[in-house]
């Protein structure tokens, strides 16, 4: 546990000392936010805040990675010969999908031919690709097994079938991680916990020495999130952007794959999900309606459904500390049920 909060303080501090330049250079190179005519009104005072800010979680973390790196010997003894090869493979991916992001980001400030950012087609599109090349090279390594488990409660044997799941889990939660962060903190603040509740679910449950690299990356990256929201929270002095949220939305379900931390995750990003899910009911329910009757209807306000909220009269402040209060109840089940799946 020392060295978990050591990595979450040096990656807390590193974001901390590299956000003011970075904001700076945003606002020198006009990256700024740009808030659809769609959105809550509240928000067009927003526009032209510095977008792209999850540059700096990623600084935190790849710093933190290299720190890992130069003292696993040191830190952790002796690792096993999977670790080094899970690690730098998920730390590719999530680099894949933050350039992804990246490019999202920058032709949605700097369109051309009056298109903004990547059609939702060919952004979902490379997402895909590179979920399917990292799940590929996963089951062909015999770093993972086709087995999803909780604790002595079950079992299941998925074979092929995990496959399928694995690459609709990093895709998934990387779109609703990605549809969440539209809140001042809420998707930073989210973060946070999620990723200390796979790092004590860990610590709880598993005793893999060869994952050992990616929970202190969790750490890590726990405390970059904290440290961007220092900056994040409302009024916003910078936003995460495409970048942050779909490299944030790749790393953690990648690395749980690697940890075996499936249903952990499920049941601690339970928010993550059902806000995500709210934008999908919101499409399906308009789509049919509109299809079966002419008249297209909708289930919320606004999806996803934190916007509801807003609409609704909540001030987005209060929004996101309910929000966070959910995630910590949803983090404290998942602790709950694996502790007691534990018992024999």
């Amino acid at each position: 546990m020392f060295l978990h909060i050591i990595a979450f303080l040096f990656s807390f501090f590193v974001t901390v000392a590299i956000m003011p330049m970075l904001v700076k250079k945003l606002r020198q190179f006009k990256i700024g936010q740009v808030i659809q005519q769609d959105g809550p009104q509240s928000h067009q005072s927003k526009t032209g805040t510095p977008s792209m800010g999850g540059l700096g979680i990623l600084f935190g973390l790849l710093l933190s990675a290299i720190a890992v790196l130069i003292l696993r010997d040191k830190l952790l003894g002796e690792i096993g010969p999977k670790a080094i090869p899970s690690f730098i493979a998920v730390l590719v991916l999530t680099a894949v999908y933050a350039l992804i992001g990246l490019v999202d980001d920058w032709m949605t400030i700097r369109p051309r031919n009056g298109k903004r950012g990547l059609s939702s087609k060919v952004k979902f599109g490379l997402q895909f690709i590179a979920a399917v090349g990292f799940v590929i090279w996963l089951m062909s390594s015999g770093i993972v097994d086709t087995t999803i488990s909780f604790g002595y409660w079950f079992s299941v044997e998925l074979d092929w079938i995990y496959a399928v799941f694995a690459v609709l889990f990093i895709t998934g939660m990387a779109n609703f991680i990605n549809i969440t962060d539209g809140l001042d903190g809420l998707a930073a603040g989210l973060t946070a916990i999620l990723a200390l509740v796979l790092v004590l679910a860990y610590l709880m449950a598993v005793d893999f020495r060869e994952s050992h690299l990616l929970v202190m990356l969790l750490s890590a990256l726990a405390g970059s999130s904290v440290a961007f929201l220092w900056f994040n929270y409302n009024p916003a002095k910078v936003f995460m952007g495409d970048t942050g949220s779909l490299a944030i939305g790749a790393f953690i379900p990648a690395a749980v794959l690697v940890l075996k931390l499936e249903i952990v995750m499920i049941i601690a990003g339970a928010v993550f999900i059902l806000d995500g899910l709210s934008s999908a009911v919101q499409w399906a329910v308009f789509k049919y309606t509109r299809i079966t009757t002419g008249t297209g209807k909708r289930v919320f306000k606004m999806s996803p459904i934190h916007h509801h909220f807003e609409l609704s009269g909540v001030p987005e402040q209060l929004v996101v500390v309910r929000f966070w209060i959910v995630g910590l109840l949803f983090g404290a089940g998942a602790i709950l049920l694996l502790a007691l799946s534990l018992i024999k």
